[in-house]
């Protein structure tokens, strides 16, 4: 058994995490800003992890064995935690993202077309963390969430105060109306009203992970050995036609796609550039993710069952 801190947990796949980390006889304490109370026999510090005054004191003398983070998005937010956690925890876990490969969004090593994105594209013990920025201005972090998520893991991995991994995740599907990007909805909604979808015209696949498996991954890291990052993605990528094809043999109406024009923006997930993530490494440390097929048409099902029913 393990003392296991969770910042933030209030996200289905969080939610989730928390209740594996439970079963499995951890002692859990969650921290987030109150909105959400965690599971029964849970620690909960509600305290907003942005005010390192107000965090140092919730947190007392408390220590863990292991810090699992959800919702660091900036350097200066890492900057805190590495901080406040420092001497308090023996490891600490970040959630990240694959936008951190983004070719978009910064000057990155080339991949190979087709060729899936190892870990090493973005190590983060090289990365520059700029913490006098505007971070703090949801506008500017909107516009820089990868560069936010790659700083902060930067100034994680140099902290020095305890070992750190991340676990870069793909796009998170599953949960109907849980989902809390919309992105599935988005696209079960316009197809299954016959309404057009705007696309790439030629777009290239990503990856994606069941909100299930991201829970068990993040339970496995918490309690792993390894440092540095993770893919965590479930085998087979798609592109946006093959996501709209398991969505249409369910909704009973074909996509109906338009290629976007220049400056035009596309519909989520559907990328003109090349970032589908490895999760070799991830695999060789042991953990068995499943294929996409295996879960996306259940996924589709509970968005479809989610969808308002139509007015007369």
């Amino acid at each position: 058994m393990q003392r296991i801190c969770v910042i933030g947990g209030s996200r289905y796949f969080g939610k989730l995490l928390v209740k594996r980390l439970q079963d499995a006889g951890h002692r859990v304490t969650v921290i987030n800003r109150g909105s959400t109370p965690p599971p029964a026999g849970v620690e909960h510090l509600v305290v907003d992890r942005n005010d390192e005054t107000a965090l140092t004191a919730a947190l007392g003398s408390r220590t863990f064995d292991v810090v699992v983070d959800q919702v660091c998005y900036t350097p200066v937010q890492a900057d805190i935690a590495a901080r406040a956690f420092a001497g308090r925890t023996r490891r600490y876990v970040m959630t990240s993202t694959i936008e951190v490969y983004d070719p978009a969004t910064a000057a990155l090593p080339a991949v190979p077309p087709g060729t899936p994105v190892p870990e090493e594209n973005v190590d983060p013990a090289g990365w520059l963390a700029v913490t006098d920025l505007p971070w703090h201005d949801d506008a500017y972090l909107r516009a820089r969430y990868a560069e936010g998520k790659r700083q902060a893991e930067a100034v994680l991995a140099r902290a020095g105060g305890f070992v750190f991994a991340s676990v870069r995740s793909a796009h998170v599907l599953g949960g109907g109306a849980r989902e809390f990007t919309g992105r599935l909805a988005h696209y079960v909604g316009r197809i299954s009203r016959g309404e057009e979808v705007t696309v790439h015209a030629k777009a290239l696949p990503t990856v994606f992970i069941h909100y299930e498996e991201l829970a068990e991954l993040l339970r496995w890291a918490a309690t792993a050995d390894f440092t540095g990052p993770v893919n965590a993605c479930s085998d087979g990528p798609l592109d946006v036609r093959d996501l709209g094809a398991v969505i249409a043999a369910q909704a009973g109406r074909e996509p109906v796609y338009r290629a976007v024009g220049a400056g035009e923006e596309a519909s989520p997930f559907s990328f003109d550039r090349h970032y589908a993530m490895s999760n070799a490494r991830a695999k060789g440390l042991g953990f068995s993710f499943s294929h996409t097929a295996d879960w996306l048409p259940g996924a589709v099902a509970e968005a479809l069952s989610a969808e308002p029913s139509p007015t007369t």
